[in-house]
């Protein structure tokens, strides 16, 4: 039996895989920092030792975006040399790894579908940071799969869909930026994507894009979270420099999923039918 090795496992995917986990002929051995601290970079290949993984999934972040552009080492560390870590590790030990990284890998000056060998140009420390990621797996793993993905949520953790469905019920109004495109990604979907893979004989190493399907502004995700949830809230679209934050977010960063689709035979859902789902559980959870 194959054992797995999940790391971030409180994380929003960690937690959608753990659900997954139970269905599977695996061992799932889940991490966070807890259990492994990723940060102790001198210890680290000796802990991944002791545990043994066949399989290596690597959910673990410093995803504060904006926390990122004041705390560049600890980001370094997690998003970066870690992985570097890792990734040396499975090579040396004939362990698959597989590596979660980001649409902010990208500058956001694209018009169109991003594939997976559009040029990377980050603009943030976060984005900076997970690509230096991306890097350090596919130098030191040649057969390292990289998912980038997107504007993740999930009924667990913190995210946009569970703040807006709170703040729709507490306020009148909200503002919600209109100029920043892409598309939502479901962890659950991801996860079973993930699943989906390492199931499969067929290891393709490379980098992948998944999110769900749609192109959206976090506007139209705001309302299309109103109506799901039926919240009477009045919704405004405003540009991003009426909400200015610390780290700059590209402004069109929609992955193309052909590839994951081909390659692997994923299925990759329309983004409205996976947040009423998510939305659905959440209301039943409460």
């Amino acid at each position: 039996m194959k054992k797995i090795l999940v790391t971030g496992a409180n994380g929003q995917l960690g937690s959608e895989l753990r659900v997954l986990s139970k269905n599977t002929d695996f061992e799932w051995v889940f991490t966070d920092w807890q259990e492994l601290d990723l940060t102790d970079l001198e210890h680290l290949a000796e802990k991944i030792d002791q545990i043994n993984p066949q399989i290596i999934i690597n959910c673990a972040a410093h995803t504060a975006v904006d926390k990122a552009e004041s705390e560049y080492e600890l980001s370094d560390v997690l998003n970066h040399q870690a992985v570097a870590v890792m990734a040396k590790w499975s090579f040396e030990n004939q362990c698959k790894l597989l590596h979660i990284s980001t649409d902010y890998v990208f500058d956001g000056n694209s018009a169109t579908a991003l594939t997976e060998d559009a040029p990377t140009a980050p603009i943030n420390v976060y984005g900076r940071t997970k690509l230096a990621g991306e890097k350090a797996c596919i130098a030191q793993n040649p057969e390292t799969v990289v998912i980038r993905t997107s504007w993740v949520y999930s009924s667990f953790g913190n995210n946009f869909v569970k703040t807006m469905s709170r703040l729709m019920q507490e306020r009148d109004s909200l503002n919600v930026v209109n100029d920043q495109i892409g598309s939502p990604t479901y962890a659950a979907d991801l996860a079973q994507a993930i699943v989906t893979i390492i199931q499969q004989n067929n290891w393709s190493p490379g980098i992948y894009h998944f999110s769900n399907e749609g192109e959206i502004s976090w506007y139209e995700f705001a309302l299309a979270i109103q109506e799901i949830g039926g919240f009477e809230c009045a919704i405004s679209g405003i540009p991003s420099s009426d909400y200015p934050t610390p780290a700059k977010r590209p402004a069109y960063s929609l992955l193309d999923k052909s590839k994951i689709k081909s390659t692997f035979g994923v299925p990759v859902p329309y983004y409205k039918e996976s947040l009423k789902k998510c939305m659905d559980l959440l209301r039943t959870n409460h």
